[in-house]
């Protein structure tokens, strides 16, 4: 039997005013739409996904998650007309028109359609997977994510006269939770509709509609930057561990200060300035030289201690910089080498623009706050003290050196 044709559709406007930007912030160091973009391609239901914008910005983020993946022919890009891409207009009508697009690009129909929202960052494949499912195997007509909800809901009268009231409780009568019925709560992540029936009906919500349960832990909807800060805090603890390995990259760019340092600096009675390294960031760093990596410092210090480091490494460098972005940029075009397949390490503000533009942003443990929320993974080591080291563990294994193979033994004598 032919397996259904389930096209997961992503809107993602460009417009935002409670977070600007929202469908392009960051959390764990990866854009949102690309974060449902990921977990789209994870689900095995899903043939295609299709994001709807009316940014080239968002556009391309959803591209280079295609690309990253391996999968840039099951992502399709379809750009949302005005007339639906205001404030007021519905994910309903945003979805619709993604339809048509994808069936006239494509040429088929779509047996199941599902909406995903990026604005739900914790997303992951189980979710799309299971509302896939309740629609195209289990008989539901519509389905949804929704998590347990113990909560006491209030509702106020308005007037004085009026009182207030619980929703789903009696305010005279205080229950144990185990005694409660159970409340569902609706998360806002994922949404799967029967194609034929959602043209007719318009509306995600007809005939029966399956309730298809997540784990509460990842609830969140960003809204406003409070839920966006929360949604960068949660991330570390709610993302599977982002350590990169040898295939994810083909070349690491290092800070300088604060990432193989610890920040800090000794200047004597002339001015000179030292700072103080760490011999297992210099093993470290030979052994990717050594792995084929090519590699670079940049730093925006114009400092003979940078260059001296450098040197000693034998490794280039380019400090003085004042776009460090710019300046990685046009040394990926010189080498050939894909942003998305750079890893970058770094531990203040000057690092984000980079990290935005490298595909494996990393953060030292002692980098600021808004530095490893923007990262993608995080080292348990501050800077200065093997933090490179601990990178270059990740990606060559604890010896640091993944080539080796055991000597086999002598053959036994006659």
């Amino acid at each position: 039997m032919t397996p259904p044709t389930v096209l997961a559709v992503i809107p993602a406007r460009g417009g935002s005013k409670g977070v600007p930007a929202k469908n392009l912030a960051q959390v764990g160091g990866v854009p949102l739409v690309a974060r449902a973009v990921r977990a789209c391609l994870a689900a095995r239901a899903v043939t295609d996904v299709v994001v709807t914008t009316d940014d080239a910005a968002i556009a391309d983020a959803a591209r280079a998650a295609g690309d990253a993946l391996g999968a840039p022919d099951r992502v399709h890009i379809v750009q949302r007309p005005r007339a639906i891409a205001g404030d007021r207009a519905s994910s309903e009508d945003a979805v619709l028109h993604a339809l048509d697009a994808y069936e006239a690009l494509r040429g088929r129909r779509a047996d199941v359609v599902l909406l995903v929202q990026c604005t739900s960052p914790f997303v992951v494949r189980e979710d799309i997977d299971g509302v896939a499912a309740a629609v195209a195997h289990d008989g539901a007509d519509t389905a949804v994510t929704v998590a347990p909800f113990h909560g006491f809901l209030w509702r106020d009268g308005g007037a004085p006269e009026e009182d207030n009231h619980g929703v789903n409780h009696d305010k005279s009568v205080r229950q144990m939770r185990q005694d409660r019925p159970e409340d569902l709560l609706e998360t806002g992540t994922a949404y799967a509709m029967d194609a034929a029936g959602f043209r007719t009906h318009r509306h995600r919500f007809f005939g029966h509609t399956a309730l298809v349960r997540t784990d509460p832990a990842r609830v969140l909807e960003i809204d406003d930057p409070h839920d966006l800060a929360r949604a960068r805090a949660l991330a570390p603890l709610l993302d599977p561990a982002p350590l990169p390995t040898r295939d994810d990259i083909d070349a690491v760019v290092l800070d300088f200060d604060g990432t193989q340092t610890d920040d800090r600096v000794m200047i004597d009675a002339d001015g000179r300035e030292t700072v103080a390294v760490h011999r297992g960031d210099g093993l470290g760093i030979a052994a990717l030289r050594k792995a084929g990596l090519p590699l670079l410092i940049l730093s925006t210090e114009q400092n003979p201690v940078v260059a001296a480091r450098a040197r000693k490494l034998r490794i280039p460098v380019l400090h003085g910089i004042d776009r460090k972005d710019l300046a990685l940029k046009q040394w990926c075009d010189e080498q050939s080498i894909a942003p998305e397949r750079v890893l970058y390490v770094g531990n203040d503000v000057n690092d984000l623009p980079c990290f935005a533009l490298a595909g494996w942003p990393v953060a030292v443990a002692s980098a600021h706050d808004s530095v490893r929320s923007a990262a993608r993974a995080v080292t348990t080591t501050p800077g200065g003290f093997g933090a490179i080291r601990e990178i270059a563990a990740w990606l060559l294994g604890p010896t640091l050196s993944p080539t080796l193979t055991p000597t086999p033994p002598a053959p036994p004598s006659a």
